[in-house]
């Protein structure tokens, strides 16, 4: 056990006696985050910018109505002409244009609202909040017009009284955290790619150190091959772990983003794909016959997985084969954990996909060790 120990304590000071593994391990992260919020951090400002062309002249009703969508909540408007309007809608300054065409007002007094036109680029996920809202208050007036029937001075007289009717409400605004959970998912994301790197750079020392024959001499002392192993194990996961705990506490108190996720059970999955992450090292290593070969496996493996698995992008947008295919990848259990629990699940109902990552550590810990103990080229490892 102390050859072992003895074995960490100098990979650890050979490693961070360099300047890039301070980069690699903990800049590469950072930047991540940085990125995330660069990408997220500059969304909307949760106000939605309406676009409003009056083509019914200074008509009551047309005058009400627009104030009317003036002042609902988080709702921006802007007098516009045609042109500018479908100009701003196009480069997205504007989310949507309301159009009341000549006739609107007549067509309220008359009971049966027509001449409105709602347009947007983005589709109904901008507009059903407006035309909700801008409905049910035009049903109310063509309910007076409808009651009326053309009755003017009866129906003026009426919608007087309405609007001067005061209707009380009791609002509570909620703080939008989806922009801090995208934030979380996008960071998270990328240290899963560094922690599979770090861990398989740890244990290409082991290739290095047989290339460079250090290896045969530290077999002259008495540590064994398998101590050897064990002790790059134990440095890769001390790393990894230093990774993660400086990452999490870098987005929670640094730069003030919640993950929607207590700390232990952000900590307590991650660490539990970091066993993933060194076994699938192990896994490479032991398929490579030197430090350029597994290079290669690197490039072939872990990057495109990565990209499968959603780290870079939720998986979401992505073919329904692509999803499926992610379903056999590590990473993509790990997010998936994540979002579950950003939706407000406990950590002890997600047995299941814990178990999977568990299974996937086994793995390829064993393949590896059987590799390793089949291959004579690396037999003395073992």
């Amino acid at each position: 056990m102390n050859n072992i120990l003895w074995i960490a304590r100098r990979l650890l000071r050979s490693t961070f006696r360099k300047k890039s593994s301070w980069i690699v391990h903990f800049g590469l992260p950072i930047a991540a985050i940085l990125f995330s919020m660069l990408i997220y951090g500059s969304s909307s400002d949760g106000n939605l910018h309406v676009g409003v062309l009056n083509q019914d002249g200074d008509n009551t009703l047309t005058q009400d109505a627009i104030h009317f969508v003036e002042g609902l909540n988080n709702v921006k408007i802007t007098m516009t002409d045609q042109v500018s309007m479908n100009k701003d809608i196009a480069s997205g300054k504007l989310d949507s244009g309301l159009i009341f065409e000549e006739g609107f007002a007549d067509s309220v007094r008359d009971g049966q609202p027509a001449h409105l036109r709602l347009v947007s680029a983005k589709g109904a996920e901008v507009t059903s909040y407006v035309k909700a809202l801008l409905d049910s208050y035009l049903g109310n007036v063509a309910a007076i017009g409808q009651a009326t029937k053309n009755d003017a001075d009866a129906f003026d007289a009426i919608y007087a009284d309405y609007k001067k009717s005061s209707f009380k409400f009791d609002s509570e605004s909620l703080k939008d955290t989806a922009k801090f959970k995208d934030m979380t998912y996008q960071s998270i994301g990328f240290l899963l790619m560094f922690l599979l790197l770090s861990a398989v750079n740890m244990s290409a020392l082991i290739l290095k150190e047989r290339e460079d024959r250090t290896f045969l001499r530290l077999l002259s002392s008495p540590l064994s091959a398998r101590g050897f192993v064990l002790a790059n194990v134990l440095v890769a996961f001390i790393i990894q772990l230093l990774q993660i705990i400086v990452t999490l506490l870098l987005m929670t108190y640094a730069f003030g983003i919640n993950s929607g996720v207590p700390f232990g059970d952000l900590l307590g999955t991650l660490l539990l794909f970091s066993l993933v992450a060194i076994g699938l090292a192990l896994l490479l290593t032991a398929f490579s016959k030197n430090s350029r070969s597994a290079g290669a496996l690197v490039t072939l493996i872990i990057t495109p997985t990565c990209l499968l698995s959603g780290c870079f992008f939720p998986s979401e947008i992505m073919p329904d084969t692509v999803q499926k295919i992610s379903s056999f990848l590590p990473q993509h259990w790990l997010l998936d954990t994540i979002t579950k629990l950003q939706d407000g699940r406990s950590l002890g109902s997600l047995g299941l996909n814990l178990a999977i990552l568990v299974a996937f550590a086994a793995v390829f810990t064993l393949v590896a060790i059987y590799r390793f103990s089949r291959n004579n080229d690396v037999r003395q490892f073992i």
